[in-house]
């Protein structure tokens, strides 16, 4: 039997012997209780008329793990795709909900954690590995310019290889980035206008959240925030809020698994929007439709669906709804 073999074999008995032993109580959940939350990978997604939005991560945080995906939503017009954030495995979700990374045409960046921003640079390079041949615009918070010259840097020695032995353009010239400070109309075409918000997300300044307008259709992206008066001006009259939201009972769980985190606790109540806020956000703004994202936390399959969505119900009238990984809005 070949050294191949042998590893694949004893990687495959290892595998199966750490599931069975979280199975058996106290070890994590394995990654088939998470299932219910994703729906199923999808081809390319035809050429509709109009504006959706394709939630591709439903997780708050950096933690990476089984079940839901970080931070990022891929909004389409007549089919054009504009990301919204770029968390942890956003250009994975891109590939599963059928995007090609080079037709992306616009990034939007909320703010700068690591759940937001890991991957901006990441998607462009590997669009440009995939045959990008155009400048990508990208807006948000300062440093984006200096964080676009660092990735770069960073990058520098694989770039100037495949250039100089693959002879490819150079991808530095393909990303654009605009510093975002004020809220107001940040972008706009004879299709599309996106309008920023300043929203409150402590200690992060600024921070923004962003409306999408376009075929006379309208969906919100809250961004991190607490309930916000900003958010709610913006989001008046939406079709589709989509917003951040804390379970807080379940966050005592992730601080005890964090020893690294001494103040965690505080930073996500001080910063984030509880369930039994989240509703009264969506029923002042008067949308439509209100859906609930980054989920804190978000890797415990343990929480039923109705402790997310009961409290909000509570105090909206209108549709309330779980967001799922890929999920098409």
């Amino acid at each position: 039997m070949g050294t191949w073999k042998l590893w694949r074999r004893g990687l495959i008995g290892g595998a199966a012997g750490a599931a069975a032993a979280g199975l058996a109580g106290g070890g994590p959940a394995p990654p088939q209780a998470f299932a219910q939350y994703a729906a199923p990978p999808t081809a390319a997604p035809a050429a509709r008329k109009g504006l959706e939005c394709i939630v591709l991560g439903t997780k708050g945080g950096p933690r990476v793990g089984p079940g839901r995906s970080n931070p990022g939503y891929v909004f389409l017009v007549d089919g054009a795709p504009y990301l919204v954030d770029c968390g942890p495995r956003v250009t994975g979700q891109l590939v599963a909900a059928g995007i090609p990374l080079q037709s992306i045409r616009k990034i939007f960046i909320t703010h700068h954690h690591n759940d937001h921003n890991i991957e901006y640079g990441n998607v462009v390079d590997l669009a440009w590995t995939n045959g990008l041949d155009r400048p990508i615009e990208s807006y948000g918070p300062p440093p984006l310019r200096r964080m676009t010259e660092l990735f770069w840097e960073l990058n520098e020695r694989d770039i100037s290889i495949r250039m100089a032995d693959e002879g490819r353009p150079d991808p530095r010239a393909f990303l654009k980035p605009t510093e975002l400070e004020r809220p107001g109309v940040v972008y706009e075409d004879d299709k599309l206008r996106v309008t920023a918000a300043l929203v409150n997300h402590p200690p992060i300044e600024p921070a923004f959240a962003f409306r999408f307008d376009a075929a006379g259709r309208s969906i919100v992206f809250s961004g991190d925030t607490t309930a916000d008066d900003c958010l709610i001006a913006l989001a008046r009259d939406a079709d589709v809020l989509i917003h951040e939201v804390i379970y807080v009972p379940g966050i005592d769980a992730i601080v005890s698994s964090l020893p690294n985190a001494a103040t965690l606790r505080e930073h996500l109540i001080a910063s984030h929007t509880p369930t039994y806020d989240v509703g009264r956000v969506a029923k002042e703004a008067r949308v439509k439709k209100l859906v609930l994202t980054h989920l804190v936390p978000g890797d415990n399959p343990r929480i039923p669906a109705e402790a997310w969505t009961d409290e909000p119900r509570r105090a909206f009238n209108g549709e309330v709804v779980l967001g799922q990984d890929l999920m098409r809005l």
